[in-house]
Order: C-alpha cells, then sequence, then structure tokens
C-alpha cells in the first residue's frame, strides 16, 4: 500500500501539506502515524499518510493475487461511500467463491478485512460480494418475512425461523421492525441463533 511522509513545524501544518501535495480533502486523508522529531535548535512533526484511493488499490490488487491463487478469473467492482467500501466480485466460478450459504465469501470478506486493519489504523467497513448474491439473499430474506408475518398475525402464534448469521437476522429484524402487528427477538447462541416472529397484543 502506497504511504507517504510530509513533515512540518506543527502537526496541523505536516496535515495541511499532505493534502495540498496529494490534491485531496481531508475525508480521503488517512493517518497511519505520527512522531515529534527534537532538534538542538528546532523540533518538527512527521505524519505518515496514506488515501482512501490508495487503500482501494491495495485491496483490489490482495484480492486479485488469492483469487489468483485459486485459479479463478474474475472483474472487480469496489464502490465507496464515506468509510464504507463495497466490493463485487464476477468470476468464472461463483460457486466456489460463495459456498455453501455464503460461508467461503464471508471468510475472504474476514481475511481482506484483517490484512487492511494492519495496515489501517481508522475503521473501514469493508463488504464482499459474489455476483449480487447478498442482493438476492436479502430480497429473498425480505419476502419470506414478509409471508412468515402476515401468518403469523392472522393465527397469532409465534413462529421460530431457521438459524441465521448477523447479517440475515439483521434484515429480518428491519423489515419487519415497523410492522404493527408481530415484532421479532433473537434467540440462542452463536452458530445456533435465531430469529422468532411473535404476534403483537392487541
Amino acid at each position: 500500500m502506497n504511504k507517504y511522509v510530509f513533515e512540518d513545524k506543527t502537526l496541523n501544518d505536516a496535515k495541511e501539506k499532505a493534502l495540498k501535495e496529494l490534491n485531496i480533502n481531508e475525508e480521503n486523508l488517512i493517518i497511519l502515524s505520527e512522531k515529534e522529531n527534537k532538534g538542538l535548535l528546532k523540533k518538527s512533526y512527521v505524519l505518515e499518510v496514506s488515501t482512501i484511493d490508495d487503500v482501494i488499490l491495495f485491496i483490489k490488487k490482495t484480492l486479485n493475487e488469492i483469487l489468483k491463487l485459486m485459479s479463478i478469473e474474475s472483474n472487480l467492482e469496489v464502490r465507496r461511500r464515506d468509510n464504507k467500501i463495497d466490493i463485487k466480485i464476477f468470476s468464472n466460478n461463483n460457486s466456489i467463491l460463495i459456498g455453501k450459504n455464503g460461508r467461503n465469501m464471508k471468510a475472504l470478506q474476514t481475511i481482506i478485512r484483517q490484512i487492511v486493519k494492519n495496515y489501517v489504523p481508522i475503521k473501514l467497513m469493508i463488504t464482499i460480494d459474489v455476483e449480487n448474491y447478498n442482493d438476492k439473499r436479502v430480497r429473498n430474506l425480505e419476502y419470506l418475512a414478509k409471508n412468515i408475518a402476515k401468518e403469523v398475525a392472522n393465527t397469532k402464534v409465534e413462529t421460530k425461523l431457521d438459524n441465521m448469521n448477523s447479517f440475515e437476522r439483521r434484515v429480518i429484524h428491519n423489515i419487519l421492525s415497523n410492522n404493527k402487528y408481530v415484532y421479532t427477538i433473537s434467540e440462542g447462541e452463536e452458530p445456533n441463533r435465531h430469529v422468532i416472529i411473535k404476534p403483537r397484543e392487541e
């Protein structure tokens, strides 16, 4: 990952120099480290920085290297909003990358997050999706949640859903959060945690 070093009389001056020379705004600047240099006659401050764009390039390079080792041909599409980086992978072997219930995809996401965390001190939310698997999964969960919610509202009998990961449970909770007739709770311990859809008392 590209790193840049800037030195000036104060930390703020060093940061302003970085912003000017890199031609970026403060939102795109990542401060990796800062150090005070004390001399006999003067002192200065040294900043080591990178940029969000450099982090994205680093992620793409790392992912491409991993996929190449897996003998998978792929194209990456990256979108960034504030500190959230969304990566979509389109490959010649999506089933391997996704894995059962998205496990391989989630493992790949965890690896990339950890690698970036080792270099970047700020919190970045990195998500990986293969061939829109997450988008399709969300649509399926929405359909499931609404149908079961209707049934629970009509029968007044609660329904326990299958075990789900935290992402899937959050989708169910969000979809039904404003429902007038049912509400949701999570129960159980990982990896056997699940959502229960319950009827509201009239």
